[in-house]
C-alpha cells in the first residue's frame, strides 16, 4: 500500500492537488478586472466585438505559444496518441478557447466584474453535475445535489433588486452564462486530452490553435488594437501567464482526477474575482455579491464534505 502512494504523482495528493486547484482559481479569478483594464488601456469599447476577439486571441495564442516551448525544453512527447488526436484538440480548442472566450469577453464588456464573476460559477455547478454522467470516478451523491442547488441559488440571488445593483441582460449576463455552459462542457472533454496526447503539449496546442480561431477572424473583420501603452501590454503580459499557469496545473489536474473534485474548487473564482472588481475598478459593491458568493461558497462545502 505505501508503495502505490510512494508512486503516486504530485498532481494526485490531494494536499498538492488542493494547492495546485486554488493557485489556478485565484489566478482565473484575477482575469475579471485585468481584462476590464486591459479594455481600458487599449480603448477597446463595448460596442468593439472584433477587436475584444484580437485581444483575446492574442492572449490566448501568446499562452498556448508558451506552454509548449516549456513542454519542448521539459522533453515532453510531442506524439499524437491516436489517431483523431488532431480532430479532438482541435474541437476541444474551439469550445474552451475560442467559443468560449468570445462568450466571455462581450459578456465582461456589458456587465460589472464582480457580477460576471459570480454569475460564471454557473459552469463550476453544471460541471459538476455532468461529470457524473460521464465518469464513473464520479458518482451523483445527495451532497452534490445539494451543493449544486446551493451554487445555483448563488446565481439567482444576483438578480434580485434590479435598478442600479443590475438586472438580467443578453449581451452582458446572457453571455457568460453561455460562456459558462462552454466551459461546463470543455470540462468534460478535458478528460480526453490526456488520452490523445501529452497533457501540457495538449494544452498548449489547445490555447493556440483557439488563439487563432479568435485572431484570424478578427483580423478579417479589420479589428486592431486602437491605442498600445506600456501598461496595456504589461496587463496583456500577466493575461498570458494566468492562462499559461492556469490551464497547465488545471488540465493536468483534471487529468489524473475526479474531475468534480477538481473543477469545485473553481468557485473559488466569483469570490476573487468579485473582490479584486470591486478594489482594481471601483465598481460599486452590493451586499447582494456577498450573500450570492456565500451561497456559492457553501455549495462547495456541501460537495467537498461529500468526497470524505
Amino acid at each position: 500500500m505505501e508503495e502505490i502512494t510512494e508512486k503516486k504523482s504530485i498532481f494526485e495528493r490531494p494536499l498538492w492537488v488542493a494547492f495546485f486547484a486554488l493557485l489556478a482559481a485565484t489566478a482565473w479569478g484575477w482575469a475579471y478586472p485585468l481584462i476590464k483594464l486591459g479594455f481600458a488601456e487599449f480603448d477597446i469599447q463595448p460596442q468593439m466585438t472584433a477587436e475584444k476577439m484580437l485581444f483575446a486571441g492574442v492572449r490566448f495564442m501568446l499562452a498556448g505559444l508558451i506552454v509548449l516551448a516549456i513542454a519542448r525544453a521539459t522533453h515532453r512527447n510531442f506524439a499524437m496518441l491516436r489517431s483523431d488526436g488532431w480532430r479532438y484538440i482541435s474541437f476541444y480548442a474551439f469550445l474552451n478557447t475560442a467559443l468560449h472566450y468570445a462568450f466571455f469577453y462581450i459578456g465582461l464588456s456589458h456587465s460589472a466584474g464582480a457580477r460576471a464573476a459570480i454569475l460564471n460559477s454557473l459552469g463550476v455547478f453544471l460541471l459538476v453535475l455532468l461529470a457524473c454522467l460521464f465518469f464513473k470516478s464520479d458518482k451523483l451523491t445527495v451532497r452534490k445535489i445539494m451543493g449544486c442547488l446551493l451554487g445555483f441559488a448563488g446565481v439567482l440571488a444576483l438578480n434580485m433588486g434590479g435598478g442600479d445593483s443590475g438586472s438580467f441582460t443578453f449581451l452582458g449576463d446572457g453571455m457568460i452564462v453561455l460562456n459558462a455552459l462552454c466551459s461546463a462542457f470543455s470540462g468534460v472533454l478535458t478528460r480526453g486530452l490526456g488520452k490523445r496526447a501529452d497533457v501540457f503539449v495538449a494544452t498548449g496546442y489547445s490555447l493556440a490553435i483557439g488563439g487563432v480561431m479568435l485572431v484570424v477572424p478578427s483580423l478579417f473583420a479589420g479589428a486592431s488594437l486602437p491605442v498600445i501603452t506600456p501598461a496595456g501590454v504589461g496587463i496583456l503580459a500577466l493575461l498570458v501567464g494566468i492562462s499559461a499557469m492556469g490551464f497547465m496545473l488545471y488540465n493536468k489536474l483534471i487529468s489524473c482526477n475526479p474531475v468534480g473534485k477538481v473543477a469545485i474548487f473553481n468557485s473559488l473564482i466569483p469570490v476573487v474575482g468579485a473582490v479584486t472588481s470591486c478594489l482594481c475598478l471601483a465598481e460599486p459593491f452590493y451586499w447582494k455579491y456577498l450573500f450570492a458568493a456565500l451561497l456559492a461558497m457553501t455549495g462547495i462545502y456541501v460537495i467537498n464534505r461529500g468526497k470524505r
